[in-house]
């Protein structure tokens, strides 16, 4: 309860044990076995900070933590929207680290992850949803040729592998995770009519069963109240208190970067006003680090069944400052359901001595509402309005969509005139070659008609000589008659002459002499 100015946990005896306001921010600690009473103990703590005007946050596991709507103003939210408003991120606010947890990354593709949302970063591209990043990842593997020198090599294989997983988160349900609108946390800081500061409670009922996304989401939270609030220093009471129940999730199977983080979250978010208490089983569960962080420290109940279960024990008696008036470690094992060591620090800083506390019932003890009555409480929010209807803005995805639009088309473009090139070449070869057959035709075409010609030539110069041939015989058998009729002449008038002279017989023989002689003399024209 919130009483004169202080938060009363407890009473030892007839001692009020309580939590002064200015050092609540520096965190705290619940633990105990099952059933020791943790979760009254969160209860009442949580009543005890909205009283004083202080929103909380933390989850209900079991669903028993709804009750609380009865009497204080209550925000119900689920980041699968089904037990409460819509509580989603963007990729790019969950960042690399985080997400390398959720997705249980090694290092090398934690690595990768991280050069991803840098080149995202430089190119001021958005990464919203899981669709953004499988594509931004593939866009990066795809031209590593061109990001290597300047970021690194980003191997295919990795990228693949890291998709491959981005898949196996969205079957969870990241698709509705991570979206918009993202969760504004200023949401958590307001107040009910009656003063009261907010009691946000994330249905974790089904969450739960994801240990991963759950411890993840929830520090996530815790980053971004880190990240987003201004520092104030030490209120005069906290701004904000933050319950991580079940906080032995967080620091299962976590590498060095993300225990850095953790660890620088937790020191320094105390100067932004707020609060973290976490809530587990064993402080053993809990990092020393973060340990040696938490000044609030209420311990239930534990059992020592084995011989390190009594060392455990021991180790967590001997963390508190004794008290004489009784046995730290006996005490610890005899603790009944609702009873816890109790030290906090008080006003100077300094941790109190360890009382044996019961703790107080809370006012929302054995009260419970119906599910109609939770899913009336979710409707009538004025943040459901805000947060119920999803919307996909223009993203990396769409972004790098565009992009391979763009280069296919430039592909196609470029195919297409390669092709009208080469049909182009081709036409080309066959007209060339068309051209050659045709030249090759004209050209026997041509020594057909030339044979042709000279053969015609040849005939017709046969024929001309034949012609010649038959009018040089028709003239020599012409000047044979004129030379026989001639030469006959010439003799005869020899024969004439002679005959005159000697008779008969002297005319004949001068006839035959004056024809020899007749053709001696014209011999060259009767060859």
């Amino acid at each position: 309860m919130y009483k004169d100015g202080k938060f009363v946990i407890g009473m030892a005896g007839d001692k009020e044990i309580l939590i002064e306001p200015r050092m609540a921010n520096r965190h705290g600690l619940v633990t105990g076995a099952t059933g020791t009473g943790k979760t009254t103990t969160l209860k009442t703590l949580a009543e005890s900070f909205s009283e004083a005007g202080v929103p909380v946050f933390f989850s209900d596991v079991k669903g028993d933590l709804k009750g609380m709507a009865k009497n204080y103003p209550v925000t119900f939210w689920d980041i699968y929207g089904n037990g409460g408003i819509p509580a989603r991120t963007t990729v790019s606010e969950m960042g690399p680290i985080l997400l390398a947890k959720l997705m249980g990354l090694n290092d090398t593709q934690s690595d990768v992850l991280s050069v991803v949302f840098k080149i995202a970063d430089d190119q001021g591209l958005l990464l919203i949803d899981t669709k953004d990043l499988k594509s931004m990842i593939q866009y990066v593997a795809d031209n590593n040729a061109e990001f290597a020198p300047t970021y690194g090599n980003v191997a295919q294989a990795t990228a693949t592998t890291i998709i491959r997983n981005i898949v196996a988160l969205e079957t969870k349900g990241a698709e509705s995770f991570f979206a918009e609108p993202a969760l504004n946390i200023a949401d958590f800081f307001v107040t009910g009519y009656d003063g009261k500061g907010m009691v946000n409670i994330l249905d974790a009922s089904q969450l739960i069963h994801d240990a991963t996304l759950y411890s993840t989401f929830l520090l996530w939270m815790l980053s971004e109240l880190f990240e987003t609030l201004p520092e104030i220093g030490d209120p005069d009471k906290p701004r904000m208190v933050f319950f991580f129940d079940e906080a032995h999730l967080l620091f299962k199977d976590i590498n060095k970067a993300l225990m850095d983080k953790i660890e620088q979250v937790i020191k320094l978010i105390r100067s932004k006003g707020v609060g973290v208490y976490f809530i587990t089983q064993s402080p053993k569960d809990i990092p020393d680090s973060i340990l040696a962080q938490l000044g609030n420290k209420i311990q239930h109940g534990l059992r020592a069944y084995t011989p390190a279960d009594e060392r455990v024990v021991r180790t967590v008696a001997d963390t508190f400052r004794a008290n004489p008036e009784f046995n730290t470690y006996e005490t610890i094992l005899a603790l009944g359901t609702g009873e816890a060591l109790v030290s906090t620090l008080g006003p100077d800083g300094i941790p109190t001595v360890v009382e044996k506390t019961k703790i107080l019932a809370p006012v929302s003890m054995g009260v419970d509402i119906t599910d109609e009555e939770k899913k009336q409480a979710v409707l009538t929010n004025n943040a459901y309005l805000r947060y119920n209807n999803m919307y996909d803005r223009d993203s990396a995805y769409e972004f790098l969509q565009r992009l391979n639009e763009k280069k296919t088309l430039e592909k196609e473009e470029m195919a297409a005139q390669i092709a009208f090139e080469k049909e182009q070449a081709k036409i080309s070869a066959t007209e060339a070659k068309k051209a050659e057959i045709e030249a090759r035709k004209a050209e026997r075409e041509a020594e057909r008609e030339a044979a042709r010609l000279q053969k015609e030539q040849e005939k017709e110069l046969l024929r001309l000589q034949k012609e010649a041939e038959k009018e040089a015989a028709a003239r020599r058998k012409a000047i044979k008659q004129v030379a026989t009729t001639t030469a006959g002449s010439i003799g005869r008038q020899i024969g004439k002459s002679l005959g005159s002279a000697g008779g008969s017989a002297t005319k004949t023989i001068g006839g035959n002499i004056g024809a020899q002689l007749a053709r001696s003399i014209l011999g060259t024209f009767l060859k």
